[in-house]
């Protein structure tokens, strides 16, 4: 698959989780404010936070595919991560903050719900609704998995595709975050106690915490320069060690420039017979290898050196992450 329809896909499925977002909102809000519910004014919170989230995740999509220039020569993709990484904030501040607090307030308060009807109905249109949202997002996750010879929750967990992770973690908060919401409900409405109907907002709040707080760690360690997976990474080292004219390979670092660009650098000790003239046809052999086995591979640097041997510092294995690190 082209880059170029990787980045279509992943705008469509912001698109479409965005459009329903927005309708689900509107709904919400009105039942909320029809039925004093603080479960269903929670949602609508949630779905407000979910829609301007996309709409930072359709920015993140389209300043990070900006073509490389003069002044950014590694192109624009790590910008993507900070519009994602103001998507979650804006999960984090609106969504939750909002949540919890009004839980709280109807259970001091222990406002009187008025018709539970249009919330019901609401909810069940909303479900439906965003489980056709989540359908697109779990196909592309699913066929983006495949593509890198992945689990699908091994590919949410290292993708650097923050936009889909997104898509996909707030969906399915979403559809459970609904179900909570119904719950509540029913509880305060068989009970009249306002006291369950708060309960779940607050736990809606909590939901979206946990959200928010995934997707900004992801996009952070992105940020900062986070490099591929140890089984990508061994794959590069093979196909750089399986070049004829390379002895072995000294010290090797990836990193994500992006959500679809990867660079490579290397430090390669070449065998003592080669001449120049075989040290640039083993780079490009090198490099045509690499990207025909991962198109994402955008840079590739090779430094001829000498070998350090065994007391060298340099690495020729990537490091292993200290435990509940993405490795």
């Amino acid at each position: 698959m082209a880059d170029a329809e990787v980045k279509s896909e992943s705008v469509g499925t912001v698109v479409v989780a965005g459009a329903a977002n927005l309708a689900i909102a509107v709904a919400k809000l009105v039942a909320g404010l029809i039925s004093g519910s603080a479960a269903m004014l929670s949602e609508a919170a949630h779905s407000v936070a979910d829609t301007t989230t996309e709409v930072l995740l359709y920015l993140a999509l389209r300043r990070g595919a900006r073509p490389a220039d003069t002044r950014h020569p590694f192109g624009y993709g790590k910008e993507s991560y900070v519009w994602a990484f103001l998507a979650a904030l804006f999960t984090f501040v609106a969504g939750a903050g909002f949540a919890i607090t009004h839980g709280v307030t109807t259970i001091l308060v222990h406002e009187h719900t008025g018709d539970y009807l249009i919330s019901y109905v609401v909810l069940a249109v909303s479900f439906a609704i965003e489980s056709v949202s989540l359908t697109r997002a779990v196909r592309q996750v699913r066929k983006e998995s495949r593509r890198w010879r992945a689990t699908p929750r091994r590919y949410l967990r290292l993708t650097a595709d923050t936009t889909v992770k997104a898509v996909f973690l707030e969906d399915s908060a979403a559809l459970i975050g609904l179900l909570i919401a119904a719950v509540g409900l029913t509880l305060s409405h068989l009970t009249g106690d306002e006291l369950y109907d708060g309960i779940a907002s607050i736990l809606i709040g909590a939901l979206l915490l946990v959200v928010a707080g995934i997707l900004a760690r992801s996009n952070i360690s992105l940020l900062v320069g986070r490099a591929v997976s140890e089984r990508v990474h061994r794959q590069i080292e093979r196909e750089l060690a399986a070049v004829p004219t390379v002895d072995r390979v000294d010290t090797l670092m990836t990193m994500f420039l992006g959500p679809e660009d990867i660079l490579v650098a290397a430090k390669v000790d070449f065998r003592d017979e080669a001449t120049g003239a075989d040290i640039e046809a083993a780079s490009d052999e090198a490099e045509r290898r690499l990207t025909d086995r991962f198109p994402e591979i955008a840079y590739v640097f090779l430094d001829p050196t000498r070998s350090r041997g065994p007391g060298g510092r340099a690495r020729t294995t990537q490091e292993e992450p200290p435990p509940g690190r993405d490795g």
